[in-house]
């Protein structure tokens, strides 16, 4: 398993962290500040489920005019970490 730590931009959320199993598939994962209700409940439907699923329900999501969300920046952490980048 490999921790992934990443700091989102434009939105309330200062830290994303999550940890990627050998086949891709999300735990742990942590939002540092934002809205902590909503941001439990992204990590909670997360846990198990492979990364690349996530990255299609969730990106693009938008919170108010910021043209993007915690959410979305999730989706950034998870593609980096997939790509070796996080």
């Amino acid at each position: 398993m490999t921790h992934h730590q990443f700091k989102p931009s434009g939105v309330c959320s200062t830290l994303i962290e999550f940890d990627l199993d050998d086949q891709n598939r999300i735990h742990n994962t942590k939002f540092t500040l934002g809205c902590d209700g909503n941001l439990k409940a992204i990590s909670k439907l997360t846990e198990g489920m492979e990364a690349e699923k996530a990255i299609s329900i969730l990106k693009g999501n938008q919170c108010k005019n910021k043209g993007t969300s915690c959410a979305d920046q999730y989706t950034k952490a998870l593609e980096a970490a997939l790509s070796g980048n996080a």
